[in-house]
């Protein structure tokens, strides 16, 4: 299935020159939602998942249906102040800025193989905060899966030691 024709392209969003990648589309059709979600299951199965961790909010939207179908858990990686227990932290670099994610200190346990979701690969600081929360406790990152990629912002480049799935690439 080609999934780009699931992608709508929405012209100077969020501000002018930029090409937003719109998942709800894909989202909004079942068969594309259940074909995109079964590739990373299938690519989930070959690392041998034992669990699922996704950045807010739209990791979750992409990892929670894979959890499910591995019948394993998700833990949520989420900004600072939404989690309601002890939690870990790392700051991370935005384009004008820094920002925080946390994890629940329990979410993790040493030596668990963990697939990490998000929809979308732009400048990979995101997904290189997650990875430090999940190895910080002690987790195996054993793979990084993404509905899409934008190749031109190199954001794979940051990851190099990691393998990953994306399924389109803009």
């Amino acid at each position: 299935m080609d999934l780009k024709q699931f992608i709508t392209i929405v012209p100077d969003w969020p501000k002018p020159g930029i090409k937003f990648k719109d998942i709800t589309t894909l989202m909004d059709n079942g068969d594309a939602y259940k074909y995109a979600t079964d590739q990373i299951v299938e690519y989930a199965k070959e690392k041998e998942i034992d669990l699922v961790v996704g950045p807010e909010a739209r990791g979750f939207i992409i990892g929670c249906p894979v959890a499910y179908s591995l019948g394993v858990g998700f833990a949520p990686v989420r900004k600072e102040g939404k989690l309601p227990r002890e939690t870990i932290k790392v700051d991370y670099g935005l384009e004008y800025g820094k920002d925080v994610l946390t994890i629940h200190k329990d979410a993790i346990k040493p030596g668990q193989r963990v697939l990490i979701t998000d929809d979308l690969l732009a400048t990979g600081g995101t997904i290189e905060a997650t990875i430090k929360l999940v190895e910080d406790l002690g987790g195996i990152v054993a793979g990084i899966a993404f509905l899409i990629e934008l190749t031109y912002l190199d954001g794979r480049n940051k990851l190099d030691d990691y393998d990953i799935l994306t399924l389109m690439q803009f």
